[in-house]
């Protein structure tokens, strides 16, 4: 019993800084696929939850660094995701979030665009959930291949 509540915190402690870890753990680990879905976005709502209470106390306080080295305010990669919004909105940034901006980083950005928390969180569990189901799929699958290749 020990030993899979290790693979279970392993695979919802990945999630919540690095979405992909959660699928990817949970197929090399062997555990169910709805097992691994559930930790996925179990994890990837608790850095969310967090994250969109204590984004902008964090995101002054990255301000503030910035400041003292002097380093530019917009980045390449701030345009950018200040385009996607823009353009695409709320579901747009949730949409990146599992695979490009990290749980953190996509709420983050959510959080510092003026996103309301409750749409915050409703978009961001759709995107995990839909991600989690895509990805956790993938790694079981392609877990699969690679153990009947050897």
């Amino acid at each position: 019993m020990h030993h899979l509540a290790v693979k279970y915190a392993s695979v919802f402690l990945l999630s919540t800084v690095k979405f992909l870890g959660g699928p990817l753990a949970g197929a090399s680990m062997g555990l169910h696929f709805w097992t691994t879905m559930a930790l996925t976005v179990g994890g990837m709502m608790t850095s969310v939850f967090l994250f969109s209470g204590v984004g902008r106390a964090w995101m002054k306080h990255r301000q503030h660094q910035r400041r003292l080295r002097r380093e530019p305010i917009f980045s390449k990669k701030s345009r950018n995701i200040i385009k996607v919004f823009r353009k695409f909105g709320m579901g747009g940034i949730a949409f990146l979030t599992p695979i490009l901006l990290s749980p953190i980083g996509g709420t983050v950005i959510a959080t510092l665009l003026g996103v309301p928390r409750s749409r915050i969180m409703l978009h961001m569990l759709w995107s995990a959930m839909f991600w989690g189901c895509a990805l956790t799929f993938a790694s079981i699958h392609f877990g699969h291949l690679i153990h009947h290749g050897k």
